[in-house]
């Protein structure tokens, strides 16, 4: 990830991509450098417009996790269940309260 940084560094200070670049930047933060991947960066970036790049991935739409298309019922149930459960809450204190106004009528 550090090899891409470094390039994104010198696109933003307008400077040109290249290996010797890559390798200061690299050098400057104190990262062991790999002269091979940042021989396989510049190959890869040759004649890419790194600003358009940029901008389509800042619009991409981002894939969900895995798991999530599964969680997603889940999540939709957990509602109805909670609504279910403070009904059946909601009934048994209106039992309770009856069954203490009958008690008050008792020692009224």
């Amino acid at each position: 990830m550090e090899y891409i940084y470094a390039a994104l560094i010198l696109h933003n200070a307008e400077k040109d991509v290249t290996e010797q670049g890559i390798t200061s930047v690299l050098d400057a933060a104190g990262v062991d450098v790999d002269e091979a991947r940042v021989k396989a960066l510049v190959a890869a970036l040759d004649g890419v417009d790194i600003e358009s790049a940029i901008s389509q991935a800042a619009v991409a739409p981002v894939a969900a996790p895995a798991g999530a298309a599964e969680a997603a019922p889940a999540a939709e149930a957990a509602p109805a269940e909670e609504a279910e459960e403070e009904k059946k809450e909601e009934k048994k204190e209106e039992e309770e309260e009856a069954g203490m106004a009958g008690l008050g009528a008792l020692f009224g």
